[in-house]
This record gives structure tokens, C-alpha cells and sequence, in this order.
């Protein structure tokens, strides 16, 4: 963690261990990352009204160089990285088998690498997968976790901050929609179907626009030396509570929270974000094809406003959905306390319950907020 006055762990208040190093983390060095500074809702409102610097230390960082990396991570993941250029980021999923997400890591490429950044404790699981399908690849994939950080600037004054490091402003970030059910062969352009603009930082590493600001990878012994010089124009850090409210109220998914051991891509709208519908075979890409075509997956991304009257504290990752007669219908991903909206949760839910099912979590009357999808 990067130590400012003030700074809470979040290994002090949240027992999740899904945002916590593993040991093999912190033996390298990686330490756990801030929950908040003191006020994590003046945090909030900085992140949406103005600019502030989350640290996203504890995410895996992995590398993957050789002359053929991109046609070699274009065959074994979701997204269409064959022609990827240096200056260009987007967001891929790794399947099993039988189509279920097992990974989610965002893109960056530079003239010579493809970067990886993926969820706190899943590189090493993601490294060993790259390396079982090496083969005869002239590729090079390896886990710099240890040597290279993930910062994050939230707000919509994010250029000013990026001018402070010396960065151009970057593009906005590009979704493409997912098609269809059965759409014609072709009719989906080639290339990435998000599109994250990349920029180098002079002092070393980079700036990748995303679908919450622009993430910033910094070699780690610069952590604090980056923090400080935003500090110093005004740019403050802000927690992880506050990052992960907005996240909530955004309707993002994250892999480990908002999934579990049979999720499907479709199912957390990560179609749009990650998944190419005509890039050809990959692994699990049979099970994407069919339920796409069949155009309604089992269930659904929810966000879910929670009455808080029989507790107000949120309730716990992969809580139970409940249905009035009795029946679970899904499950809890992550629950926060939103500065604006009050408690709030996105769920996966089964995609047969009606929008305005009277639900409970942990005890508290829950309703589905009427912009989360059909």
C-alpha cells in the first residue's frame, strides 16, 4: 500500500480476501491497497465531479513478448488481438472447455510486448495457462507483478491530471455493441471490439484509456513518486470503496465478484467489452456461439437498490438472492454504499425474474433498478 496519512487497508476492514495479496504476493513485495483515506464518500464525489488516483497495486501484472504474441493470444482468448499495435489496449476473457469465464484481463500493447493486467491473485493461474500453450510459439509470456503497478485516475477531469505526468490526452474509450442472434458471417469488423487508447509515460511504463478512467502502469518502486507529484497539483488519492461504488453504479463486472464457477460471458455483459463473435476457434467458443445465437442467456446482470433499514451494512459477496415465494434466483456480487444512490448491489440473477420481483439479500428488501437490462 502506498502509505499516506490516513490511509485504511483494506485487509483492516473488508475480511474478502479476493482484494488482498496472496502470499506469494506480498513475499514479492506487493502489499495490500487502501479501502479509504478517512472519508470514503467525499472520495466518491471527487472521483465522479473532479479527478483523484485510486491505487490498484494488489492487481496481477503479466507480460507476454516474442514475435508472435499477438497471433498467439488472438487463438487462445476472446478477443480479436491479431493486428493489435503498439498504442492500442482493449479487454479479453480466457474460457474453460465448456465456455464458463476463468479469467479477465485488460490490454496494453507497446512496440515490443502485450501487457496483462488481471485480478488481484489470478496471475499466477493466468501464466500457468499461457504457459501450458506455448508449444512451439516463438512467445515469451511472464508474471512482472513484482516489478510493475496498476494506478487508476477516476473523474472527468482525468486530462488535467494526465498533462501533470506528462501524457496527451487519450481518446475515449470505443465498445463496440454485441451483435445479434444469428447474425451474417461478416459483418463484424475485424480488430479489438473495445478500443483503449495507449500512450507512454517518460518516466517508464504507460497510460491506457478504460471504461472508468485511464489506468496507469508504473514500474513500483515509482508508486509513490507518481502519487506524490498528483498530490502536489491537486490530484488526491482516493480508496478502493470509493472506485468500487462507482464501478457498482456502472454496471461493470468484475471476474470473482459478479461470476462464479459456471458463468457465461453473456450473462455479466462482457460481449460488448471482450468478446469478438467472429474471430474464429478459441477455447470455449462453441458454448459464446450457441447461447448467442439462442439470444437469451440463462441470467442476467442486475443492480439492485437495497432498502437498508435491517442493516446497514452491505451484504457479503455472493450473498443469496431470494424471491418472495422462498426461491433463490441469483446471487450477489458486490454491495457498496453509494454516496448518491444509498446501498446498492449488482447481482446475477435468473433472467426469468420480472423487473419489479420484490427480492430480499441477507434479510434486506432489494429492487431491481429499472436501467439494468430486460
Amino acid at each position: 500500500m502506498i502509505e499516506i496519512s490516513g490511509a485504511v487497508p483494506t485487509d483492516v476492514v473488508e475480511p474478502d480476501t479476493l482484494d488482498q495479496p496472496t502470499p506469494e504476493q506480498r513475499a514479492a513485495g506487493v502489499g495490500s491497497v487502501a479501502a479509504h483515506y478517512g472519508d470514503p464518500t467525499r472520495e466518491q464525489r471527487t472521483l465522479e465531479r473532479a479527478v483523484g488516483v485510486v491505487d490498484r497495486s494488489h492487481r496481477g501484472v503479466l507480460v507476454v513478448a516474442g514475435a508472435e504474441r499477438a497471433s498467439w493470444l488472438h487463438s487462445l482468448t476472446t478477443q480479436h488481438v491479431a493486428d493489435l499495435l503498439a498504442g492500442q489496449g482493449t479487454e479479453l476473457l480466457v474460457l474453460s472447455p465448456n465456455g464458463h469465464v476463468e479469467q479477465h484481463a485488460m490490454v496494453a500493447a507497446d512496440a515490443d510486448r502485450i501487457w496483462l493486467d488481471t485480478e488481484p491473485g489470478r496471475a499466477g493461474d493466468l501464466l500457468g495457462f499461457l504457459e501450458k500453450m506455448r508449444f512451439l510459439t516463438r512467445v515469451e509470456p511472464s508474471d512482472v507483478t513484482a516489478d510493475f503497478a496498476v494506478l487508476s485516475l477516476v473523474g472527468p477531469e482525468v486530462d488535467a491530471a494526465l498533462a501533470v505526468l506528462g501524457v496527451p490526452t487519450l481518446a475515449a474509450a470505443e465498445v463496440d455493441p454485441a451483435p445479434g442472434p444469428k447474425f451474417p458471417a461478416g459483418t463484424v469488423r475485424p480488430g479489438p471490439t473495445s478500443r483503449y487508447a495507449v500512450a507512454a509515460l517518460p518516466a517508464g511504463g504507460w497510460a491506457r484509456r478504460g471504461r472508468l478512467g485511464v489506468d496507469l502502469l508504473v514500474p513500483r518502486a515509482d508508486l509513490a513518486s507518481v502519487v506524490d507529484t498528483l498530490a502536489a497539483a491537486g490530484v488526491p488519492a482516493c480508496g478502493l470503496w470509493a472506485y468500487e461504488a462507482l464501478r457498482v453504479a456502472a454496471r461493470i463486472a468484475r471476474v470473482g465478484f459478479e461470476t462464479d464457477h459456471r458463468t457465461i460471458a453473456a450473462e455479466v455483459d462482457l460481449l460488448g467489452p471482450a468478446v469478438h463473435l467472429d474471430k474464429g476457434c478459441y477455447r470455449g467458443q462453441e458454448t459464446v456461439a450457441r447461447v448467442h445465437n439462442m439470444g437469451r442467456p440463462p441470467r442476467r446482470l442486475a443492480l439492485l437498490h437495497l432498502d437498508g433499514v435491517v442493516s446497514d451494512t452491505p451484504p457479503p459477496r455472493h450473498a443469496e438472492v431470494i424471491a418472495a415465494e422462498g426461491r433463490v434466483v441469483g446471487f450477489v456480487g458486490t454491495a457498496v454504499r453509494h454516496h448518491e444512490l444509498g446501498m446498492i448491489a449488482l447481482a446475477v440473477i435468473k433472467r426469468n425474474v420480472p423487473g419489479d420481483a420484490r427480492l430480499t439479500v441477507a434479510g434486506q428488501a432489494a429492487a431491481i433498478d429499472p436501467g439494468a437490462g430486460d
